[in-house]
C-alpha cells in the first residue's frame, strides 16, 4: 500500500538544498549566534539552585498555543522566517546533543544540565540570561515544559525519552523538515474560506478557524501508518446527530459470525440488528451460524451510547468513505499517540464543533443538538451551507508570535529517519480490516 497521500515526498537530500536555495539572510528572533553562547560560557558561575529560582518562569514558559492558525494569510512567510532563524543557527554550528545519564526534571543537579541549558538557549526555549550551571531550575523546567508544548509532548518538565529524543535531532535535520513544510503550506495559501475546518495529520488535532483566528481546537484520533487518513480539500454537507452504524462485510463474515458462535448474546448485548433486503427486521436466533457462509443481511447498530460513533457524525465529500465522529472510548484522546484509527478522525469534544458547524443552520442551537441526542433518534441535518475542510499533513510550521512547531513524521513521509521518532509507539498493530477499530466488544 503506497504511503503517499497526495504530498510530495522529499528526500532529507533534497529538502537541505532547498534550505540553501532559501537565502542567506537571517533576522535573530530564536536563533542565538554560537559566539553568544561562547559568552555565557565564559561568564562567571551563576545559576546555582539556591539563587536562580522564579515560580514565573516554570508557570509561564508553556504559554505557545495561541489563537494563531497554521493556515493563514502570512503563514508561508511566518515558516519563512522560522526558516532563517533556522538557517543561523546551522551556520554557528547547531546545538550540542544533550546525553543524560539520568532522567532529568526539577531539582537535580547534574553536569549534563549545562549542555541542556545551551541547547535550550540556542533554540531560543531559554532566556540567555538564566546562565550555564548543573541545576535543573525553575527556567530550565520552564524551558523544557516550552520545547515540549512546540513539540507536541506532555508539558511536565520532564527530560525523559521522548522529550530527549525531539531535543537530539539536529538543527540541520529540523532546518530540513522546515523547508519540506514550506512546500506543503504554499500550497495552501489561497482563499480557504472565512470559516473553515482543517485536520493536521501529524499534530493529531483540529482546528475550527474564523475570519483567520481559531475558535475551537480539538483533540483527535486519526489513521495509522498502515490505514493512514487520507489528505483532501473537501466540504463538510452533514452532521448527523444519533448516528447508525452499519458493520461492513468484511466484518461480519471475520469478526461478528465467529462472535455469534462463541456468545449467541452478542448482537443484542451491542444493540446490532438484522435487517433484511426490505428493511424488515430478522431474529438472532433464527439464523445458522454455522453455516459455511455468513448471512446475506444488514448489521446495524442503533444509535447510542455504546454505537461505534457515539452521538455524532461528520460528512464531507471524499472517495475514501472517511469521516469524523464521536467515540465511546473518550479515554484513548488521553494518549501521547493518537494515530489509532483506520482512516476516519474522531474527535473530542465533538459536540463544541458541531455547534460552530450548525451555526447558521436554523433552528440548530446547543440547546436544540443537546435535545435530539438525548432521544437517541437518528436525525441527520444537511448544513445551511457548506463549510470546507482541508484535511493535511503539516509536520512544521510557525505563526505570527514566532513559536516555531514540530510534530513526528508519523507517516515517514519528510525525508528523514530522525523525524519519525515515535512512529510505531503506542499504535496497535493487529490486523483487520479497514473498519476493525468500530467492532463492538
Amino acid at each position: 500500500m503506497s504511503r503517499k497521500i497526495g504530498i510530495d515526498v522529499f528526500s532529507r537530500r533534497a529538502f537541505l538544498r532547498s534550505a540553501a536555495s532559501v537565502g542567506a539572510a537571517a533576522v535573530a528572533g530564536s536563533a542565538v549566534a554560537q559566539t553568544a553562547i561562547d559568552d555565557i560560557l565564559n561568564a562567571t558561575g551563576r545559576g546555582n539552585w539556591d539563587d536562580q529560582f522564579d515560580a514565573k518562569a516554570s508557570r509561564t514558559a508553556t504559554a505557545v498555543v495561541s489563537n494563531n492558525p497554521i493556515f493563514g494569510p502570512g503563514s508561508a512567510g511566518h515558516i519563512q522566517q522560522a526558516i532563517f532563524d533556522y538557517q543561523n543557527i546551522v551556520s554557528s554550528g547547531g546545538w550540542p546533543m544533550v546525553n543524560a545519564p539520568q532522567k532529568l526534571e526539577l531539582g537535580v543537579s547534574d553536569p549534563s544540565v549545562q549542555q541542556l541549558r545551551q541547547r535550550l538557549i540556542i533554540s531560543g526555549d531559554l532566556p540567555r540570561s538564566a546562565g550555564i550551571s548543573n541545576a535543573y531550575d525553575s527556567y530550565v523546567d520552564g524551558a523544557v515544559k516550552r520545547f515540549q508544548a512546540r513539540h507536541g509532548l506532555p508539558s511536565d518538565g520532564v527530560l525523559g525519552e521522548f522529550t530527549l529524543k525531539a531535543m537530539n535531532v539536529s538543527a540541520d535535520v529540523r532546518l530540513g523538515q522546515l523547508n519540506t513544510n514550506l512546500v506543503r503550506i504554499q500550497a495552501m495559501s489561497g482563499d480557504l474560506g472565512h470559516r473553515f475546518v482543517m485536520v493536521n495529520i501529524p499534530a493529531a488535532y483540529i482546528e475550527a478557524v474564523e475570519n483567520n483566528r481559531v475558535a475551537l481546537r480539538h483533540a483527535a484520533i486519526v489513521g495509522k501508518i498502515d490505514r493512514p487518513t487520507h489528505a483532501i480539500n473537501s466540504k463538510i454537507y452533514d452532521v448527523t446527530l444519533n448516528p447508525y452504524w452499519t458493520a461492513p462485510r468484511s466484518i461480519v463474515e471475520k469478526d461478528i459470525v465467529p462472535l455469534m458462535r462463541k456468545d449467541p448474546t452478542y448482537l443484542t448485548r451491542n444493540a446490532i440488528r438484522l435487517l433484511d433486503g426490505k428493511g424488515n427486521e430478522v431474529a438472532p436466533e433464527t439464523i445458522d451460524w454455522f453455516a459455511d457462509k455468513a448471512p446475506n443481511l444488514m448489521f446495524r447498530q442503533d444509535p447510542g451510547k455504546i454505537n461505534a460513533m457515539a452521538s455524532s457524525k461528520i460528512n464531507f465529500h471524499n472517495p475514501n468513505n472517511e469521516y469524523m465522529h464521536d467515540t465511546p472510548s473518550q479515554g484513548l484522546f488521553n494518549k501521547l499517540m493518537r494515530f489509532e484509527s483506520s482512516g476516519c478522525v474522531r474527535v473530542q469534544n465533538v459536540r463544541d464543533l458541531i455547534t460552530w458547524l450548525l451555526r447558521d443552520t436554523p433552528g440548530w442551537s446547543r440547546q436544540e443538538i443537546e435535545r435530539v441526542i438525548s432521544t437517541r433518534q437518528n436525525t441527520p441535518i444537511k448544513l445551511a451551507q457548506e463549510v470546507p475542510v482541508y484535511i493535511v499533513y503539516v509536520t512544521a510550521w510557525s505563526a505570527t508570535d514566532r513559536v516555531v512547531q514540530f510534530r513526528d513524521d508519523i507517516y515517514e513521509l519528510d525525508g528523514a529517519a530522525e523525524l519519525a521518532l515515535q512512529t510505531n509507539i503506542g499504535v496497535e498493530q493487529a490486523a483487520g480490516s479497514i473498519e476493525q477499530d468500530f467492532l463492538p466488544q
